[in-house]
């Protein structure tokens, strides 16, 4: 894969022009996983200030892209351009769902992040790959985390009761069996309306840090133990890590696993980050992910995580109870995703 993105018949050119000063050849040195150490930290700016064109692999030429962005509450978004990937990262996590609880055939509800990003698009192509529809509610985190950040707390809740109503109004008036939304935005539906009993059985989760106290909550509480409660932790420079079965043997403990060999993450050591934490101890979360799209080594995600051993359907690390980055020592705005 590396050489892939290395080579002057296949590369992008900001990958191909990096090499050319970095003083060493990534197509050659770069044999094994472990090599990627050579790489630098990929950095935030390289995807807000390169113009999208700059990260179209030659084998792509000519063919036209989406773009979805991540960020942008102040200042210019993250952007990754995509062909397929947003596609085939959600038909994998498809072969992961029980179809007990998300049947085939069942029309969903997005109630969650529209607009530039990839969401939107992923979550009705899951719903179409599952031979279903998707009906969408709005929704602007940026506006949302924007309120937050200058303490604008009853607008926030406002515009929180407006998404909401929405989602009801659709419950209500529409068959539908299966979800995706967050965590908050899953508890404030719960409070309007049982979610059970509205007709949903399966439910896709992701979004915000959720501790094992609010994972319980959401389970036997707002899902009344009925519904089935899938976390994931993904983005759109990563895909989507699959969540461990959640559940009261573990003590709600979420533990993710990566959509491995298109994305690794680490848990490293925060002022040594070549070293990866042992297993049971606390880090930063690095991601690499390695597509025929998109090659992005060693970027160091704002979140922190504990190293956790793999599983016998995951046989690779993985990354448990999720948080911001640092926010054990200061508070952080996630607002509602």
């Amino acid at each position: 894969m590396v050489q892939w993105h290395f080579s002057p018949e296949t590369g992008c050119p900001f990958w191909l022009d990096w090499a050319a000063k970095a003083g060493w050849n990534p197509a050659a040195e770069v044999q094994a996983f472990e090599d990627l150490m050579k790489f630098p930290h990929f950095q935030d700016e390289h995807l807000r200030d390169e113009p999208p064109h700059r990260w179209v692999p030659k084998a792509y030429s000519g063919k036209p892209y989406k773009i979805f962005e991540t960020g942008g509450t102040t200042g210019m978004p993250k952007q990754r351009v995509s062909w397929e990937d947003h596609l085939t990262d959600y038909s994998e996590f498809s072969k992961t769902l029980d179809d007990k609880f998300f049947p085939p055939g069942s029309d969903w509800l997005m109630l969650g992040p529209t607009g530039p990003r990839r969401l939107r698009l992923a979550i009705e192509h899951l719903a179409n790959v599952r031979g279903g529809s998707c009906y969408h509610v709005d929704l602007d985190p940026r506006w949302v985390k924007k309120l937050l950040d200058e303490g604008h707390y009853e607008a926030a809740n406002r515009y929180k009761d407006h998404v909401i109503d929405q989602g009801v109004t659709i419950l209500r008036n529409r068959k539908v069996t299966c979800m995706f939304t967050t965590p908050k935005l899953l508890e404030a539906l719960g409070e309007r309306l049982s979610v059970p009993e509205a007709g949903i059985r399966g439910v896709f989760c992701g979004g915000t840090s959720m501790t094992s106290q609010v994972v319980r909550f959401l389970v036997e509480e707002v899902l009344e133990g009925e519904a089935q409660f899938v976390p994931t932790y993904g983005n759109t420079l990563m895909g989507l890590a699959c969540c461990k079965p959640v559940s009261a043997e573990d003590g709600f403990a979420l533990t993710y696993y990566a959509p491995q060999p298109r994305a690794v993450l680490r848990v490293v050591d925060p002022k040594a980050t070549e070293r990866t934490v042992g297993y049971g101890e606390w880090g930063r979360v690095e991601l690499t992910t390695m597509t025929q799209e998109f090659f992005m080594p060693r970027f160091l995600e704002r979140d922190e995580a504990i190293r956790r051993e793999p599983i016998e359907r995951f046989p690779w690390d993985g990354v448990g109870e999720v948080r911001p980055f640092g926010s054990s020592e200061k508070k952080v705005v996630e607002g509602v995703y």
